[in-house]
């Protein structure tokens, strides 16, 4: 199978970092985001409007500590 649209090199992209993604930044982000969201869905399952809003300032404060770890260099570089 072959595709009809011909690339040519300035068509493509620069070459993506080695790292996939898997950093220090992106990983305690995504932690924090996970436990946030397992501790809202409690929230709304069993109606604890006290767990629904922790759930939501953990994803906060995960999405700053994120953020803050890749501004320091342990995050995926920008450009």
């Amino acid at each position: 199978m072959s595709s009809s649209v011909k690339l040519t090199e300035q068509d493509l992209p620069e070459v993506a970092p080695h790292n996939h993604g898997r950093t220090l930044a992106g990983w305690v982000t995504n932690a924090g985001l996970v436990i946030a969201a397992v501790l809202a869905s409690i929230g709304f399952a069993v109606p604890v409007t006290a767990l629904v809003w922790v759930g939501i300032a953990v994803a906060a404060v995960s999405l700053a500590v994120g953020g803050a770890l890749r501004a320091l260099g342990h995050g995926q570089p920008l450009a």
